[in-house]
């Protein structure tokens, strides 16, 4: 988990010295990132259903050989487009990673133990997400830019001999007993991924015709895997796992939240050097609170999820994000601590969110879709950081009312923060509505399963 959160966040601090290294334009560099963004999404649900197939223990150490060897030629390679290739290829072994970590907490943890399990992977991912920054900008000013991502070779070996040392052998059933893996599902659900991701990122804000075609073709293919799902033997995805109302409820409402998040990283920096005039080391630094609040917070969120209930620590978190938004969208008066104290707030509620949402969908997972369902859940908030980057940021622009704002008036930047974030505190609530209605929808899906339940055994 520290891994491919690391890989995701060391990069970003990397693109202006790539930019001069390889010659290239800032919209070229953007892939380095946005390759290994798309892997990670349009693969992360395969990942955790072949998982669930052929042993989660063997992928997962062939996705950990994967991210190390692709970290090797991203650092070796001569040109800006094999560099990006090499960022897909790490994507991939990233992504096997961050699906099947999360489903191994159903083998190797106690019941009674997965909400601290799940904290401890929430703070390994804020450790690695605000260590990326820090840690790389020092490897670029020191060893050069290739460091930033031989820096995953001596931790990917480690991880290596960790995971084969102490994680517990594939249990190998008969082979005609193993289902069979969905390939034309597998093939329509990354496309149609890959066409949303693109659709949200391409364009650096404006929203073109290539930006709706994109999100046509995904409309599209959302329809073509739904048809192909319904017939196929051995589906990617079971489509009656979205009867249950819990499940469905906690992968939008994890989707909203990462919307949110991602408002926080895209707004923060404009608003920290624009409106309050901070030099560039300095907003680096107000902007890791946030990661360093979340990384305190895992490990007691997650004994909170145990001792109180997931559910209701789902329903704390919650409101703590939508009062922190509901404060940062009126203290932008209040100068660096206005800021700062409300992010606490919300990266501490998100912490609680993440680990009480992640362990209420976990623990009762049946042991064959262990590897889809955390793949579901990791893709959930994928697609929320990357609607967020591009809905967020429009929003961000248009409430700034200006075209370019890298050089819009400080007054504007406050303006367009207070509106973004009162939006922000309005998907929370809908969030939390979500979270409300769900328990009660849920209550009467189980009692008409104990019901059916019944009446089978009767039959």
């Amino acid at each position: 988990m520290l891994l491919s959160s690391l890989g995701t966040s060391i990069a970003n601090v990397g693109l202006p010295t790539l930019a001069q290294a390889f010659n290239a334009s800032f919209q070229e560099v953007q892939w380095v990132v946005l390759a290994y963004l798309l892997a990670i999404t349009t693969l992360i649900v395969s990942a955790g259903r072949l998982g669930d197939i052929i042993g989660r223990r063997r992928l997962l150490l062939a996705g950990i050989f994967l991210f190390t060897v692709a970290s090797i030629l991203c650092g070796i390679a001569p040109t800006l487009w094999l560099l990006i290739a090499a960022r897909a290829a790490q994507g991939i072994g990233a992504a096997i990673m961050m699906a099947l970590t999360m489903a191994f907490i159903g083998e190797t943890v106690p019941k009674e133990k997965t909400g601290s399990a799940m904290g401890l992977l929430g703070t390994m991912s804020a450790i690695g997400t605000a260590l990326g920054p820090s840690l790389g900008g020092v490897l670029i000013a020191g060893p050069g830019w290739q460091a930033i991502f031989l820096v995953n070779v001596p931790l990917g070996i480690l991880t290596f001999l960790l995971a084969y040392r102490y994680l517990p052998v594939d249990r190998r059933g008969p082979k005609t007993d193993r289902p069979g893996f969905d390939h034309v599902g597998t093939l329509l659900l990354a496309l149609t991924l890959a066409a949303y991701a693109l659709a949200m990122t391409m364009g650096r804000g404006s929203f073109g015709p290539i930006n709706m075609a994109l999100l046509l073709v995904a409309a599209l293919g959302v329809g073509l895997f739904v048809l192909a799902e319904a017939r196929a033997a051995s589906p990617l995805i079971r489509l009656a796992m979205f009867r249950d109302p819990g499940l469905s409820a906690s992968l939008a409402m994890s989707a909203l939240v990462a919307t949110v998040m991602m408002a926080t990283l895209v707004i923060g920096p404009f608003y920290l050097s624009r409106a309050l005039g901070l030099a560039a080391a300095h907003v680096g630094l107000v902007l890791s609170v946030g990661p360093f609040a979340a990384a305190l917070t895992g490990v007691p969120a997650g004994r909170m999820a145990d001792r109180f209930g997931a559910q209701r620590m789902t329903l704390v978190g919650l409101i703590a994000i939508a009062a922190g938004c509901f404060v940062l969208s009126m203290s932008a008066a209040l100068g660096i601590p206005g800021y700062i104290a409300p992010i606490v707030v919300i990266t501490v509620g998100y912490a609680l969110f993440q680990t009480a949402n992640n362990t209420a969908v976990m623990t009762d997972v049946r042991a064959d879709q262990r590897g889809v369902i955390s793949g579901m859940l990791n893709l959930s908030r994928n697609l929320g950081l990357i609607t967020g980057a591009s809905v967020m940021g429009a929003v961000f622009a248009l409430a700034s009312a200006t075209i370019d704002i890298t050089t819009a008036r400080p007054e504007a930047v406050a303006t367009g923060m207070r509106i973004t974030f009162a939006v922000a505190a309005i998907l929370i609530v809908v969030a939390l509505v979500i979270a409300v209605g769900s328990r009660a929808l849920a209550k009467k899906w189980l009692r008409k399963s104990e019901q059916r339940y019944k009446w089978k055994l009767r039959a």
